[in-house]
């Protein structure tokens, strides 16, 4: 919304051969250069990076053979390489999985993965095994775009062969549910108009609907925050705020619990100024005993070609201190130096 801009652009003197023979120079031999990684990975698009990781597949093997061999040849000196138990072509995340460890490794395959893929691949870690986690479903579906929602979807029938909806709809329950269900009809307006009579009808609803209601009406709230434009919301709020004499943020927060409270606050600050959200989320994962890597690795690699630049800003300005900073305070080793890197 608005004008915001990446910490990551297309890098315009990409040359993918160069920067694959540079990571298998930096991952031969005693120890492992990740600075070398890092400053290929974090300089290149995540288009750029998918390219370099099918480069790598197609052109490494660890026995070189002469262009001149023939055919037989060359199928005998493969048979062989595979009868020594040679590796004859590795893919790029399985090299480096060697090379790396920890969250710097998480941070490394994240970044070799589309966009997509790795978000696809976050919901489905979220609901995989004992438990769900809700917080990640939230974060992801609603901050997504309608075209975001609709990628999502696809791709996760392509990479987990299940449909995302029916995960959804097995793995939560109740207002819950039926709030992410709705995101999942990417159905929500995006536009910029603003109907400052039908922001008034909302406003009336969500007063009737919130105050001292919610048990009973969550459906007027969850249809609102699913449908409106962000722009139109925003206006639904100012309308509201005069008719209850209330923030809408404050009504949630002492109206709604658990997992609810947390779609709709998610829902209201991304309506609001959305930016300031992700800054809020990656403050919060570096708030208290620990650090949320997992969480820190999604903000930072997944707005990095979005509005990571804006997001910084909005750090700097809601905390008084620049991300750059908080970073080198709570992470360590080659994990921050990536982060860091991708900030630029």
């Amino acid at each position: 919304m608005g004008n915001v801009q990446p910490t990551i652009v297309p890098y315009e003197d990409f040359d993918v051969t160069a920067d694959i023979k540079a990571i298998r120079k930096a991952c031969k031999g005693c120890g492992t250069d990740e600075e070398a990684i890092i400053q290929i990975l974090a300089n290149r698009s995540a288009a750029q990076r998918v390219e370099i990781k099918e480069a790598y597949f197609e052109k490494y093997d660890d026995v070189s053979i002469p262009a001149s061999t023939s055919c037989l040849s060359f199928l005998g000196a493969l048979a062989h390489m595979h009868a020594v138990d040679s590796v004859f072509v590795q893919e790029l995340e399985e090299v480096l999985k060697k090379e790396l460890t920890g969250s710097f490794e998480n941070a490394t395959m994240a970044m070799l993965e589309s966009p997509h893929i790795f978000f696809a691949k976050e919901l489905r870690k979220a609901m995989k095994g004992a438990g769900t986690d809700e917080d990640v479903l939230v974060e992801i579906l609603c901050t997504a775009t309608n075209e975001d929602i609709l990628c999502f979807k696809d791709t996760y029938a392509k990479v987990h062969e299940r449909e995302l909806e029916a995960d959804i709809e097995d793995d939560t329950s109740g207002d819950v549910r039926n709030l992410l269900m709705s995101l999942l009809q990417a159905s929500r307006e995006e536009g910029y108009e603003v109907d400052e009579g039908l922001a008034e009808q909302d406003a009336a609803s969500l007063v009737e609907a919130g105050e001292g209601r919610f048990g009973t009406d969550e459906s007027t709230f969850t249809f609102i925050l699913t449908n409106r434009n962000y722009m139109q919301l925003q206006a639904t709020f100012k309308v509201y705020e005069s008719l209850s004499g209330t923030d809408i943020l404050d009504t949630i927060d002492s109206e709604a619990t658990g997992t609810l409270k947390e779609c709709y606050t998610t829902l209201v600050r991304c309506a609001k100024n959305p930016q300031l959200y992700f800054a809020r989320r990656i403050n919060a994962a570096m708030k208290g005993l620990g650090t949320d890597e997992d969480t820190l690795i999604r903000m930072i690699v997944g707005r990095s070609e979005i509005d990571l630049e804006t997001v910084k800003d909005m750090y700097l300005e809601k905390y008084d201190v620049t991300l750059k900073d908080a970073l080198d305070s709570e992470c360590g080793g080659d994990f921050k130096r990536l982060l860091i890197e991708i900030l630029h």
